[in-house]
């Protein structure tokens, strides 16, 4: 969804912000690709939204035992400690990482958007998951004056030097569909600040 870090995007006037993917500024990890593929990713069937116009793509291949680097995304109350832009985060069930799973959290709006709320607080929901191999939420992002529906799907495969983790974000509402250029580039910035953080840490794990 959001991330707290600057993006290099100039806009006169930026009426959308981003959503979860999160947003930052960090260049896209090594390996990472753009989005519009031709078919987008699934987890047990399902996938992104086809309508949505704001989507992007990408992936990263982590040198790390997919247990470390599953565990990491899985474990979702403990985002805050690896992500820059995630302020808060908390799973609203418990036991096993399952469909039917939820967890509520926070990440900042940076200055100099133009919008007024200071953050996002969002809710999602997870409607597939295949354990060590994919997931697939969905959820609102609300801010004041700003509402944004997101799908988000993560497949996960063991290749030659690591784990493959490769993700797919749609985003939909009034205010990003009204500038799609501008919301595809500030979630195309959050997916990839979020792989470069999980990357980092998963590798630091077992250095």
């Amino acid at each position: 969804m959001f991330a707290g870090r600057k993006i290099g995007i100039r806009a006169a006037v930026i009426t959308v912000p981003l959503v979860v993917g999160l947003l930052s500024g960090a260049a896209a990890p090594a390996g990472a690709q753009s989005a519009k593929p031709a078919k987008g990713l699934s987890c047990r069937g399902a996938g992104v939204d086809p309508a949505a116009q704001i989507r992007y793509r990408t992936e990263a291949v982590i040198d790390a035992p997919l247990d470390v680097v599953w565990k990491l995304q899985a474990d979702v109350d403990r985002w805050p400690s690896w992500q820059q832009a995630v302020s808060s985060a908390e799973r609203l069930d418990h036991g096993r990482f399952r469909a039917g799973s939820a967890f509520h959290w926070t990440t900042p709006i940076p200055p100099g958007t133009g919008i007024p709320a200071t953050g996002l607080d969002i809710t999602s929901t997870v409607r597939q998951v295949k354990d060590r191999s994919c997931i697939r939420w969905t959820g609102p992002a609300d801010g004041e004056g700003l509402h944004i529906d997101g799908v988000h799907v993560w497949n996960f495969t063991k290749v030659r030097g690591g784990v493959r983790v490769s993700t797919e974000e749609t985003h939909t509402g009034p205010q990003v569909d009204a500038n799609v250029p501008l919301a595809t580039a500030i979630l195309r910035a959050g997916l990839e600040g979020w792989l470069t953080d999980l990357k980092a840490t998963a590798e630091a794990r077992v250095r």
